[in-house]
């Protein structure tokens, strides 16, 4: 179950141990994939010349597009003179950092961006070294312990978490208010012009469409998440219910539907007054809607009778470390330095994603930001920590997806609800 993050909002002294801030270089060692990452190198006395090092970095779109990477390499370079780094940085999303690492892990890049659902999956594989030393107690110390648990496998440390992975509902203030937006019931409800959709509808490959589900009060291998014996109630009176309800939205004229229409074309044209999304793609819609804009948590539902509060996935997208990287001090050092306090501030303010670090999620500017406290609000009283086994990142992500295209293509309808959910629960089960 999830832990609360009331931490988010406290002001908290803390004493942070930053790698790459103000120390030379890392000297890690490697045990069973355990970088230490902690000690201090001295050089020698006669050494003049700095040692010729290279970095291959993987990031989102989000954190190259507007300077920030291209601003971090720089300022690490510069604390680093005992380092002659050249960076080669290239674009991978981190909902995709995982199968394109699998592919080929050497060829892989030796820091990487990636949502914590991914880890067990990179630890089995061996493909992410596992942080000790100052870069582990960093972790530890500046984050709340629900923070840190995305990242931790039986107490080890294997990311650096740097934002919260969630998501939360933004609508268009000239076409729903804050009484409108209560639920999914009265959304529909507004009375819009023709050419004006009230709701956007994705299932994001299963990440949103399990708060539908999960909101019901429906569960994968139990309120444990890992009673597998259990397996998924998806496929009750409930569920079917859900399912049900879920039909009559995305065939709603007054629904978009992902894939079909543009989202951000919705937006810029105010054809659009509710949607899911995440603090990534805040300043896109900021943009386009300037005061217009407005960020609430996901509202409540009625599929039967009942009012359910939506629950979406509650992680983290953290910072790794490829186990097979060439330098892994270089590595390990610049992997920190991403998600130290500095950083966590700087890219909160150029791409408005929300920090994890305690100090600066407390900090006065943040504290101050819309998007932050509705992150935090939702992750206390609106999701569900998201699963992070193996037997469900395996069995779920592969099947759940599906659901939403099969409704809308009609695939699957009420007539066969309960034979696609049994069907669905069938492919979760563990033996």
């Amino acid at each position: 179950m999830k832990k609360k993050l009331i931490g988010l909002i406290m002001v908290t002294t803390l004493v942070a141990s930053l790698v790459a801030c103000g120390k030379k270089a890392e000297n890690p060692t490697t045990d069973n994939n355990k970088t230490e990452g902690t000690q201090e190198v001295t050089q020698a006395p006669d050494s003049t010349k700095a040692e010729d090092v290279t970095l291959k970095i993987w990031a989102p779109e989000n954190q190259i597009k507007d300077g920030t990477m291209d601003s971090m390499t720089k300022s690490f370079q510069e604390l680093h003179p005992e380092w002659n780094i050249t960076f080669t940085v290239e674009t991978q999303g981190e909902d995709t950092a995982k199968d394109e690492i699998l592919k080929d892990v050497g060829a892989a890049g030796d820091v990487f961006f990636f949502a914590n659902d991914q880890l067990n999956e990179l630890v089995n594989a061996g493909a992410i070294a596992r942080l000790g030393g100052a870069a582990e107690e960093m972790v530890k110390s500046t984050m709340a312990e629900s923070v840190v648990n995305t990242v931790k496998i039986d107490d080890a440390i294997y990311g650096i978490p740097f934002t919260h992975n969630t998501f939360f509902m933004y609508y268009d203030k000239t076409l729903l208010d804050e009484n409108d937006i209560k639920s999914i019931e009265s959304i529909m409800a507004k009375e819009t012009p023709d050419n004006v959709y009230n709701f956007y509808f994705e299932s994001a490959g299963g990440w949103k469409l399990g708060a539908w589900y999960y909101g019901a009060g429906l569960t994968i291998y139990g309120e444990s998440q890992t009673d597998f014996a259990a397996g998924a109630n998806w496929n009750n009176e409930t569920g079917v219910a859900v399912t049900n309800y879920l039909i009559d939205l995305i065939n709603n004229p007054k629904t978009a539907f992902d894939g079909e229409i543009s989202l951000s074309e919705l937006a810029a044209d105010h054809r659009i007054g509710a949607w899911f999304d995440g603090s990534w793609n805040y300043n896109l819609y900021k943009e386009a809607l300037g005061d217009d804009l407005g960020v609430a948590v996901i509202p409540t539902f009625n599929p039967d009778g009942n009012d359910y509060q939506l629950k979406s996935f509650y992680g983290s997208k953290a910072i790794g470390v490829n186990s097979h990287a060439a330098n892994p001090a270089v590595a390990v050092a610049f992997a920190t330095y991403l998600g130290s306090e500095e950083m966590q501030m700087q890219r909160f303010k150029e791409t408005g994603q929300v920090p994890t670090n305690l100090k600066v999620s407390g900090s006065e500017e943040v504290q101050a930001d819309e998007i932050a406290k509705v992150i935090v609000e939702e992750a206390n009283v609106a999701s569900v920590m998201q699963p992070t086994s193996a037997e469900f990142s395996s069995r779920y992500w592969a099947n759940a997806g599906g659901i939403a295209t099969e409704i809308r293509s009609g695939e699957l309808n009420k007539n066969n609800v309960q034979q696609k959910l049994d069907t669905f629960v069938s492919t979760l089960k563990v033996e």
